[in-house]
């Protein structure tokens, strides 16, 4: 490269993505130059957070020791570079883990950025994306299999579209605790781990044998190594189902997991690979599958694909909340009423609250399927759809932004309950009660369902918020003025005034 093109790729900007994995924490780094990310860094560690995981499903302080350690050298990267984006993911361990927020915060403090612990179904688009940015770009449907420490995605879908997805509570990590704790390896225990796979894949058999594909595609560790170990000994890189029944019968005769070596077989994997082998072989018989290919994409680099797509405003998450709309028959004139009058007052009182383009987009998205509960029942419609939102796979949200995004529509009418915002942080707490008046107050103005409401103004002094309309308006408008007063009521409780004039 020339010095000038040197220049020119040092100054191109960076993005970076972090996964915390159940089994390794890894950082992918890139540049991103005409669109396209080339990725120039890669860092990984074996953390085994899964591993970590005691009897009450809480994080050891080893596990968490270890974790951080980690994250310490990412961080050390990251504050040496300028970075256009970051994000980082958490995964099963993450999710399964009661104390799990203890480490996000403590994780977020080291790296000084956001930790999104994703749901399993939003792992699995994510690890797609990564996969299909690596394959030529036809037309033909493609199933996706990725073993994780923790748990294993399976995903069917056509270009950079999937289709079908599903996340197994099985991993490589998990299985070799719950088969080979004691360190034995033997046929019995193989066919074990084997069976617990086969059970877990009975919940997705049909629906995807039903939908079908034409090239099978692995991804991320353990399916690397079986990968790795067939073209270390010479045999085709193409993984097959005589292939796999091979490495089987080599496996079952080191006796202990401690002891398995292969050519191309790294490590810090040889203590998980029979787990891994038996998950992959359950996988195969389970679905049919006769042939595999492996693929360097994985969740990382769909992690940094979905990032440059949302700056490119291809965000996934507004064909969710889309698909939230339409499948709960929203009124969409009135949530589009209500979307209007939430940024208008936004606008108002923004500097004041200390609130950001993020905050807008939050509430924004609120204001549209604050709605769905309607399609329950009418009464207590704002808990129906908080339900609906924070217990269903909604794909480009973490589970943080669900929860967030749940707030609101549960707090967007009715009294406000002060629990309601407990266990968040303090900052974070004031956002979200901010945005939920704010929402609440847009609610009040579209409740008319008019259209042609005055100009009307609003600010804020401390706990004190003002609505000012048009001389004698409000008096000319006694349904809004006895909305208003009720309004008042609820809002009074939780320590704010409402000034309606």
């Amino acid at each position: 490269m020339t010095q000038q093109g040197r220049e020119k790729s040092s100054s191109l900007p960076l993005v970076a993505a972090i996964d915390l994995g159940s089994n390794s924490f890894h950082m992918i780094v890139a540049r991103v130059d005409q669109g396209e990310i080339r990725p120039i860094e890669r860092l990984g560690k074996k953390v085994q957070l899964a591993a970590g995981l005691n009897e009450h499903d809480e994080i050891t302080a080893d596990a968490m020791k270890r974790g951080f350690s980690c994250l310490k050298q990412f961080a050390q990267y990251l504050a040496g570079h300028k970075f256009q984006a970051v994000r980082v993911v958490g995964t099963n361990a993450l999710r399964k883990a009661r104390n799990s927020d203890a480490f996000v915060e403590k994780a977020q403090s080291i790296l000084g950025y956001p930790v999104d612990i994703i749901a399993g179904r939003e792992e699995a688009r994510l690890i797609y994306l990564g996969v299909a940015q690596t394959q030529s770009d036809d037309n033909e449907r493609r199933l996706v299999m990725d073993i994780g420490g923790g748990s294993t995605e399976f995903v069917i879908g056509e270009r950079f579209e999937p289709k079908l997805m599903e996340s197994l509570h099985m991993g490589c990590v998990v299985f070799t605790d719950r088969f080979f704790g004691s360190g034995e390896l033997t046929p019995q225990r193989f066919q074990s781990a084997y069976y617990a796979a086969r059970l877990e894949l009975l919940n997705i058999e049909k629906a995807f044998t039903r939908q079908g594909w034409v090239d099978a595609v692995g991804s991320s560790g353990s399916i690397r190594a079986v990968s790795s170990i067939l073209q270390a000994t010479g045999e085709s890189e193409t993984i097959t189902r005589d292939s796999l029944e091979m490495l089987k019968q080599k496996v079952l005769k080191f006796n202990q997991i401690n002891r398995v070596r292969f050519p191309g077989l790294k490590p810090d994997r040889q203590t998980i690979f029979p787990a891994g082998l038996a998950i992959l072989i359950a996988g195969f018989d389970a679905l049919g599958i006769e042939r595999m290919r492996y693929s360097d994409g994985a969740l990382r680099e769909g992690v940094l694909h979905d990032m440059l797509g949302r700056d490119r405003h291809e965000d996934v998450r507004e064909r969710t909340i889309n698909a939230l709309i339409s499948r709960y028959h929203v009124d969409e004139n009135q949530a589009l009423r209500v979307m209007t009058h939430a940024q208008n007052c936004f606008s108002m009182v923004a500097d004041t609250w200390q609130l950001s383009a993020e905050d807008l987009e939050l509430l924004s998205r609120a204001t549209r399927v604050c709605q769905i509960g309607l399609d329950i029942s009418h009464t207590q419609y704002h808990r129906h759809g908080a339900y609906l939102i924070d217990n269903s796979d909604l794909m480009g949200f973490s589970k943080g932004e669900q929860r967030q995004l749940a707030l609101l529509v549960r707090g967007h009418r009715r009294s406000i309950s002060k629990s309601l915002l407990s266990g968040w942080p303090k900052e974070m707490s004031r956002r979200l009660l901010h945005l939920t008046i704010l929402l609440r107050i847009a609610s009040v103005l579209s409740h008319g369902r008019d259209d042609s409401l005055p100009e009307y103004s609003m600010s804020a002094s401390g706990s004190t918020i003002s609505l000012f309309f048009p001389d004698c308006w409000i008096e000319q408008h006694p349904l809004t003025a006895a909305n208003f007063e009720a309004e008042r009521s609820y809002l009074a409780r939780i320590g704010f005034k409402l000034v309606v004039a």
